[in-house]
């Protein structure tokens, strides 16, 4: 019973917290439109508002027990009651003090993995703090003519001390729900209907399918009768003189031939049969494409969601930042109903704040220095989003400030080493700004907590590119800064270009591919012992993907045509051209990411599934253009492995329980020369060693049934391949796991986390 009651909690918790994000958005949004708002009707609309949300919320609370949050909503009900009955002028001390119960409710409700109400918070400081307000603020008598009794009042006291040293920025998501549209549900609800339509046909296509197995074992029957007729013709046609008295009469002759004709007619029977059940289904598996594609579509919709939903706490934030810094900063959202996948919203949730602070710590200037200026004393932030073409949405975050000082930025480059500026080459404008985004770069004179690390702008960068998107900035000195972010609608699909390196297929992202070209080998030149390309009178570095990759030399390269394939990738303000063996396709292909153990794998982004079922991984570009530079600028050339023929011979047991990582180890060691086999974890492999001789194991460590740790002992216990050599793979990179593969008799050990194709195959050649 007492289970019973504490699962029933739990779900009204759940149910509570749902109810509370929604009311508390109610609340914050409406305070800041209280704040800036200037009409009295549209004022007292807002009041109303605010009034009824504190109310409902009150009552829910009060229903599951919350008393903390209960009293909370009660006092700011009390202080709505009287700004509804003209008896309060609202002052920014009481907004500021409205603002400071909304934060306390929301990190009460925030502390998912403790019961709520177990934290203390200063509640009773915080009633007795706007109680003081109320009395302080409250007209002893409105009045009867009095047209704005919700005006501002304009002298205030300093507003009182907040609780956090910074304006606390939470996220808006406090449930793992989501609210989607009736309507999308009701299109889905529909389409799988549909499919049951195709899901009867195809049961009878395979009924179809199995009458004419039947059919098929009916001639097998037939035929099986007139065999022995058949051989004994057989026999007496081509050996008369060893069969001079085959005993075929006319019976026989008569039957064989009714079997012949029987045959004719059955063949164009079963003929006309499969013709009519392959034309069935083709249709069908047209009909399965069509509608299969419309369920993912709608699928997709589900996940989409208007970007204000996630971003409606900026206006708050900017109201905190600003007071914070004693500026005054309005912020303007346009296309707050443009829809994007939840999921690269929440991701660019950070980048954003990020974005904002900077706008407001370095773009918008003070109101004195404004005024100088001939500025509105008030800045101006606009966020807008609106869908762009290629299914894309474009994120602007623009200021109306300073403007970003470049002379100030190129210094500090040039101090931190990041930029070696050649004498008589003044620094074009286009060079400096990408440095922005340079991690540790900052123009602040010190250390805050808003800002100063140099961070900011690295993570928005980073972010971008994660998701398969751009950054871009324009800036005007004294006119102010606009970052341009171009973002992928969702994460489900995207375009990409299928490559082949020596037997290895790779998808690259087509939104980081500049141009696919073929030139000819003589035009790759030589400049410091480095080959280049020229390509739109830009010199542009050029290194084969497999050399990148640290896979054999790329059969390109000893091929004796005249020509090399190129792509050129850009990534961070950055170009280089690659070369392939070939350029295959360019599809809309469906992202299978990465589990967590193989989650920080360099160069590689993803997975996905071609149409035979083969895994192909998806390179992450900006890994591949930062593995490229250290290829680039080591010492001498690469000296790149080329497999022997006793190499060839070597057979190698991959043992891995995770089929994206199995597949991905196989393809580098088979693409190295070496015979590769499989196995899906510790048992599975012991049983092969049994089975068959290898001359290494590479294997997970944890995997279900018998662990990497439990078969290497496993195999240093067993005589016959107790010398075998073993490298562990594998996400446990502490230096406990290290010293625990050591001691259970692994030859290597390599974490995932700083997995690296070149050095796998160097410690593949120095144990074998």
């Amino acid at each position: 019973m007492e289970n019973a009651n504490q699962e029933f909690r739990e779900r009204l918790l759940q149910t509570f917290k749902e109810e509370a994000e929604e009311q508390i958005k109610n609340l914050s949004s409406g305070l800041i439109e209280l704040e800036k708002e200037q009409s009295s009707n549209k004022k007292g609309e807002i009041v109303e508002a605010i009034y009824r949300a504190a109310h409902s919320l009150k009552g829910a609370a009060r229903a599951i027990d919350l008393t903390d949050i209960e009293s909370l909503c009660h006092t700011v009900e009390n202080v709505f009651s009287a700004l509804k009955h003209n008896r309060l002028m609202i002052s920014s001390a009481l907004l500021d003090a409205l603002h400071e119960i909304v934060n306390t409710i929301s990190h009460i409700l925030l502390k998912e993995n403790t019961e709520i109400g177990k934290e203390l918070y200063p509640v009773a400081a915080l009633i007795t703090q706007l109680e003081d307000l109320i009395k302080k603020d409250s007209i002893p008598e409105v009045p009867a003519e009095l047209d704005n009794p919700l005006k501002m009042k304009k002298n205030n006291p300093s507003p009182p001390p907040t609780h956090h040293e910074t304006p606390p920025t939470i996220k808006p998501a406090l449930v793992n729900t989501v609210r989607i549209a009736k309507t999308k549900l009701d299109s889905l609800l529909l389409e799988v209907e549909e499919l049951l339509a195709i899901k009867l046909a195809t049961s009878q296509r395979t009924i179809d399918i199995r009458e004419a197995v039947l059919v098929l074992a009916k001639l097998r029957k037939s035929q099986a009768k007139v065999k022995q007729i058949q051989k004994s013709l057989s026999d007496s046609v081509e050996k008369p003189n060893k069969y001079p008295h085959s005993q075929i009469g006319e019976p026989q002759l008569k039957k064989l031939l009714e079997f012949i004709s029987w045959e004719i007619d059955f063949v164009k029977s079963f003929d006309c049969q499969m013709t009519k059940l392959l034309k069935s289904a083709e249709q069908d598996e047209h009909l399965l494409n069509i509608k299969v594609s419309s369920l993912l579509e709608d699928m997709k919709k589900t996940v989409m969601q208007p970007i204000f939903t996630t971003l409606h706490i900026f206006p708050k934030l900017v109201r905190d930042l600003a007071k914070k810094q004693d500026k005054n900063v309005e912020l303007i959202i346009h296309g707050a109903d443009t829809e994007i996948d939840r999921r690269i919203i929440e991701e660019m949730f950070d980048p954003l704040i990020h974005l904002i602070r900077n706008c407001i710590d370095h773009g918008i200037e003070k109101p004195d220095e404004r005024q100088r200026a001939n500025k509105p004393a008030k800045g101006t932030i606009t966020l807008s989003s609106k869908e762009h073409e290629g299914g894309h949405i474009e994120i602007l975050v623009s200021d109306d400030g300073a403007g970003i000082d470049l002379k100030q930025i190129y210094a500090k480059a040039q101090k931190l080493g990041l930029i070696n500026q050649r004498k008589n080459q003044p620094p074009k404008k286009e060079d400096i700004i990408p440095l922005i985004f340079q991690s540790g770069l900052t123009t602040s004179p010190m250390l805050t907590n808003l800002s100063g690390r140099g961070l900011g702008l690295a993570i928005v960068w980073e972010k971008t590119e994660k998701l398969g998107g751009l950054v871009t900035v324009e800036t005007h000195k004294g006119k102010g800064t606009t970052f341009r972010i171009l973002l992928p609608l969702t994460l489900a699909t995207f375009r990409g270009v299928y490559v082949r390196v020596l037997n290895w297929q790779f998808l690259l992202p087509s939104a980081q591919i500049i141009q696919c070209l073929r030139v000819s080998k003589m035009s790759i030149k030589s400049i410091e012992n480095r080959p280049v390309v020229v390509w739109q009178k830009e010199t542009l570095a050029f290194i084969t993907l497999a050399n990148t990759l640290g896979l054999a030399q790329s059969a390109s390269n000893d091929s004796p045509g005249e020509y090399q394939l190129i792509l050129i990738l850009e990534a961070s303000g950055k170009r280089i051209a690659f070369g392939v063996d070939e350029i295959l396709s360019e599809e809309d292909v469906l992202v299978k990411h990465l589990n967590k153990q193989a989650a920080h794998i360099r160069n590689i982004a993803g997975a996905t599934l071609r149409n035979n079922g083969q895994v192909v991984p998806i390179l992450n570009v900006a890994d591949l253009l930062r593995s490229a530079c250290i290829v680039l600028s080591s010492p001498k050339p690469i000296q790149e492995y080329k497999p022997t023929a006793e190499s060839v011979k070597k057979s190698i047991l991959v043992v891995e329980d995770s089929i994206t990582s199995r597949t991905l180890l196989k393809g580098i060691l088979e693409s190295a020369g070496y015979q590769v086999s499989t196995a899906v974890d510790g048992l599975e492999a012991y049983t092969l060693l049994k089975t068959k001789t290898f001359d290494l194991v590479m294997s997970d460590v944890d995997m279900p049934k018998m662990n990497g740790f439990e078969l290497t002992k496993k195999i240093r216990s067993d005589k016959v391949c107790a010398q075998l050599p073993i490298v562990l793979v594998t996400a446990l990179g502490s230096q406990e796991d290290r010293e625990r593969g050591i001691e259970s008799g692994a030859n290597a050990y390599m974490a995932k986390s700083s997995f690296d194709q070149s050095n796998l195959l160097e410690i593949v050649r120095r144990l074998i």
